[in-house]
């Protein structure tokens, strides 16, 4: 699956009283299929996914690859703490189209060489029977070097989310993962091909579509006959282990060092801002890209970082998508907070 691009992390709306919003969700993923993003990440650690129940993640999973665009890039957020816990969301995920699952080490492997055995264990076993590609989300400098270029070489593993993406740190894990070379579908732009097209591709000519072929593994389901063919057409691309930005202030610089595309948190109030540094550096316009990318950084910096899910979930608002409030224990913005992120993203408004 290509990564390239920019991949936005959705925010998980719900109502006042902390019950799940499905329609607002559906709502925003609808709206952010408009923008050019490449692909959305459903409960990312932007999405809350530790304040949802198994039932809740699910429901969440279903009603956002309902809302979302055939050609973005689906990634579902499985961040459990046991290997069969994880898989049971990425099966699920799996079965309802998702192009891959993010996954981040347990909390508590980290440490001595017992921990760091356990960690690699936990993201090979859950590879070895993932139906779907992983990504992995590598939160604080949790994994070294060397783990990385050890996880690389697992034919599901096809990237990962540094969200450390100082410029030393993306050369280091470049360098390590060097031999990896694959080859994904693309278009004929080189754009990303996702299941979800393919299945519709396969449903217009009325061919039986494997679910192997997808996800690599599964039985075959019948496909029902269309009346006109559809003209998707589709090349290979080689591609090697595919790094992503997972914060703005750094996003440029990573991308200078060999990142493939980014998943900042502040592309949910913001996308358009964010992927215009990414268009920027894709078309070798450097003075364009670091322009754009100071114009994020003091915005970023305090409503990604600081104020962290409220910031941006209030950025959301403020920008005509739904964030809404974080879930509790955690806190919406004060009133003194909301106005100072109004008045640091009125030049941002999407």
């Amino acid at each position: 699956m290509l990564l390239e691009g920019l991949q936005l992390p959705l925010t998980t709306p719900f109502y006042p009283d902390g019950r799940l919003n499905l329609r607002k969700l559906e709502q925003n993923v609808a709206a952010y299929s408009k923008t050019p993003a490449a692909g959305l990440a459903v409960l990312s650690a932007n999405g809350e996914p530790a304040m949802l129940s198994d039932e809740e993640t699910l429901e969440a999973l279903r009603a956002a690859i309902s809302a979302a665009a055939a050609e973005k890039v689906m990634l579902a957020g499985a961040f459990r703490e046991s290997v069969k816990g994880t898989l049971a969301v990425v099966d699920a995920a799996a079965v309802l189209g998702y192009d891959a699952a993010l996954v981040r080490r347990p909390y508590g492997l980290s440490g001595d060489a017992r921990r760091t055995q356990e960690t690699l264990t936990y993201f090979q076993a859950v590879a070895d029977r993932s139906a779907i590609p992983l990504v992995i989300c590598d939160e604080g400098l949790s994994l070294t070097a060397e783990m990385v270029a050890e996880l690389a070489g697992h034919p599901r593993i096809a990237g990962m989310v540094a969200h450390d993406a100082a410029p030393d740190r993306v050369v280091a894990l470049r360098e390590a993962t060097a031999a990896v070379k694959r080859e994904v579908t693309v278009t004929a732009v080189f754009a990303a091909v996702t299941g979800r097209m393919l299945a519709r591709h396969r449903a217009s000519t009325g061919t039986v579509l494997g679910v192997e072929k997808l996800t690599g593994g599964g039985t075959a389901v019948a496909a029902p006959t269309a009346s006109k063919a559809s003209s998707l057409k589709t090349r290979t691309k080689t591609v090697g282990f595919q790094i992503l930005a997972g914060g703005t202030a750094r996003m440029l610089d990573a991308l200078l060092a060999g990142a493939v595309g980014a998943m900042p948190p502040f592309a949910a109030c913001a996308p358009q801002a964010c992927y215009e540094v990414l268009a920027a550096w894709k078309d070798g316009d450097r003075g364009l890209a670091e322009e754009k990318q100071e114009r994020l950084q003091s915005v970023a910096k305090r409503v990604e970082e600081e104020l962290g899910v409220a910031g941006v979930k209030f950025g959301c608002d403020f920008n005509g998508y739904c964030g809404g409030q974080p879930r509790l224990p955690r806190l919406p913005l004060t009133g003194a907070e909301r106005e100072e992120v109004e008045t640091l993203m009125h030049g941002l408004r999407s």
